[in-house]
């Protein structure tokens, strides 16, 4: 694909309906609570232009932090008062966490929200980055930001399932790995919705 016909298969995959995702996709033998509360929290789903066409904003998390420490995560985070919506969130997160300036970033629409273990109802929110961005991490919460290509995130073949133990039962997930990098968990089930829809 070209850049445009990138941009293009993005956008129609905002515009395209589907199920909301889950870490527990995965796992039909897990039974959740039916009046669970989940906290509403949205995440940066964006790409800039580079040497081979698009390429995704990804961060490493610090492995300081208490939840998901040194896993492959989007920019963003929890809701907070002063947000004016799930848009203003993303932008808000990846504007402290890599230094993102908001002004550059087109919003192209969203994808099913997705629910994670730890509780948080999680809007992926798809944006194009139309200004030179040299990341700055944020050193309390992003060890590193790296950029992976368009191709490799949104091509199903390179999602793999593969399962570990957890909280004493087998648990299963997607995974994307990209060089170093294990994409895998809440990130890799987002990418694997994405990628599911451009190739619809």
């Amino acid at each position: 694909m070209t850049v445009i016909d990138q941009i293009a298969a993005l956008r129609k995959a905002c515009l395209t309906s589907a199920a909301p995702s889950s870490d527990f996709d995965l796992n039909p033998d897990v039974k959740l609570p039916p009046g669970r509360v989940l906290r509403p929290a949205a995440v940066l789903v964006a790409f800039q232009t580079g040497p081979a066409g698009l390429e995704l904003v990804l961060t490493k998390r610090s492995s300081k932090l208490k939840h998901h420490p040194g896993q492959i995560a989007f920019p963003g985070g929890k809701v907070d008062a002063e947000d004016e919506d799930l848009k203003a969130t993303a932008l808000r997160e990846a504007r402290e966490e890599v230094g993102l300036a908001s002004e550059g970033v087109e919003i192209l629409g969203h994808l099913q929200p997705h629910e994670t273990v730890t509780s948080f109802q999680v809007t992926p929110v798809v944006a194009l980055i139309h200004t030179p961005f040299t990341p700055v991490s944020e050193p309390g919460e992003v060890e590193e930001t790296f950029f992976v290509p368009f191709d490799h995130v949104t091509d199903p073949q390179n999602f793999s399932i593969q399962g570990r133990r957890w909280r004493g039962q087998r648990r299963h997930y997607y995974t994307a790995p990209f060089g170093p990098y294990y994409i895998w968990g809440a990130t890799a089930r987002i990418l694997r919705g994405l990628a599911d829809r451009i190739h619809e």
